[in-house]
């Protein structure tokens, strides 16, 4: 199943992205789906568009923005699909839970907080 989000979602999504940055602070999945209004299937959208926003970050050699959205639980990290995804982009390796993980992920939203991203056209 194909998954598409709309350019208005799309860039109130990198909008949301970008305060979470200038505030230094992480947003959940299920905080993003609701300040985002995304219908259904939204968590799938959601991820969907995570994946390919951390593919263009990859890509232009930036952090991975898509670093700042976590999961609700005690570990406070990404779902293991995000740890999936940057394996295959290669920016990680290792397992999607434990310490490496939780490191590797602390120093990627340090970079997101400290980078200045372009303006999106």
């Amino acid at each position: 199943m194909s998954v598409r989000i709309s350019r208005l979602h799309w860039q109130a999504l990198l909008n949301e992205l970008d305060d979470a940055r200038r505030q230094r602070h992480l947003l959940t999945y299920r905080a993003l789906i609701e300040r985002l209004q995304l219908p259904p299937p939204a968590m799938q959208t959601l991820t969907a568009a995570l994946e390919h926003l951390a593919v263009l970050d990859a890509r232009a050699e930036r952090p991975l923005r898509s670093s700042l959205v976590i999961s609700q639980g005690a570990s406070r990290l990404p779902r293991t699909g995000f740890f999936d995804c940057v394996a295959r982009i290669g920016r990680f390796a290792g397992p999607s839970d434990g310490v490496a993980a939780a490191s590797w992920h602390a120093a990627e939203v340090a970079r997101v907080f400290e980078f200045d991203y372009p303006e999106e056209p």
